[in-house]
């Protein structure tokens, strides 16, 4: 438990810093990022005014909010999940129970689809682009926010997703080119489009149990559970693409690590061939595009 201010108030360079030491002595990786996250969200401060005030006296009930943020903290819930939200692709996208969080490795699939999308979108003058398991909304509204003419239907078999995914879009200002199915994959899905996107769940059995629990007890199981080989979720995709994608369309997929070469044979063996691939930065095979 955070070590409690006496008095009125703190200063906000002394309540950082104690709180800061406290995250420290539990051996809290990443602890002067977790620390100014969560004490500028509890005091309604910023970066700013760290350097321009940093002795500005922060009333007690600010110093009491901060101390339970980083007693959570000490708790073992992610900084994000504390914070209710995470930036993604330049959005700030809100997080529930329902959603996965966001993760950088996702931005690798939005830059390995964009210059195709932003392409099919100069030519025709739409794209349409359909996210299975949206979550968030993250890879759909990242994209909405870089092509001005595509529009999206993001589906996903939570109602508790699809509600948070459609906040994010009013929120980031993109809801009039944004749409929500709930649909388990295909189920529900009606058209064609230029683009199905996905991270589905690829995380194994065995590698759910090995799972820190930062990951397995705060993301929903079913945003990460793949099935045995954690290939179940692929296998329901490469299923189901083809009345659903334009002759011209691609398929592009977030993948586990070591899972390029199986996800590879499930699509070939629907039809579709491996245009490209593209790695995190870990150096770690995370994202790949299909078609025809």
């Amino acid at each position: 438990m955070a070590e409690t201010a006496a008095g009125p108030g703190e200063p906000l360079d002394a309540l950082l810093r104690r709180l800061r030491g406290t995250l420290a002595a539990a051996g809290i990786a990443d602890v002067a990022l977790d620390a100014r996250l969560l004490v500028e969200q509890a005091t309604s401060t910023d970066r700013i005014d760290m350097i321009r005030d940093p002795g500005r006296l922060i009333p007690a009930e600010s110093v009491l909010a901060a101390e339970t943020a980083i007693a959570r903290r000490l708790a073992g819930e992610p900084v994000h999940r504390i914070l209710g939200q995470r930036g993604f692709y330049g959005l700030t996208l809100q997080l529930s129970a329902d959603t996965l969080e966001p993760r950088p490795d996702t931005e690798t699939l939005v830059d390995l689809v964009l210059p195709r999308l932003r392409a099919i979108a100069a030519k025709r003058g739409r794209c349409c682009i359909l996210d299975l398991g949206t979550g968030t909304g993250a890879i759909a509204l990242a994209l909405l926010s870089q092509i001005p003419q595509a529009r999206a239907v993001a589906a996903d078999i939570a109602p508790g997703a699809l509600a948070t995914a459609r906040r994010n879009a009013e929120a980031n200002g993109l809801a009039d080119r944004f749409e929500t199915v709930l649909s388990d994959w295909f189920g529900d899905i009606s058209g064609r489009y230029d683009a199905i996107l996905s991270n589905p769940p690829y995380v194994s059995i065995g590698e759910y149990a090995a799972l820190s629990p930062e990951v397995k007890d705060h993301d929903p199981p079913r945003a990460l559970l793949g099935g045995a080989d954690g290939l179940d979720a692929y296998r329901a995709i490469a299923a189901g693409f083809a009345p659903h994608l334009d002759a011209r369309g691609i398929v592009g997929l977030e993948i586990g690590s070591g899972q390029k070469a199986g996800v590879t044979a499930v699509f070939e063996a629907a039809g579709l061939r491996l245009l490209d691939a593209a790695k995190d930065i870990g150096d770690r095979d995370r994202a790949l595009v299909f078609g025809h």
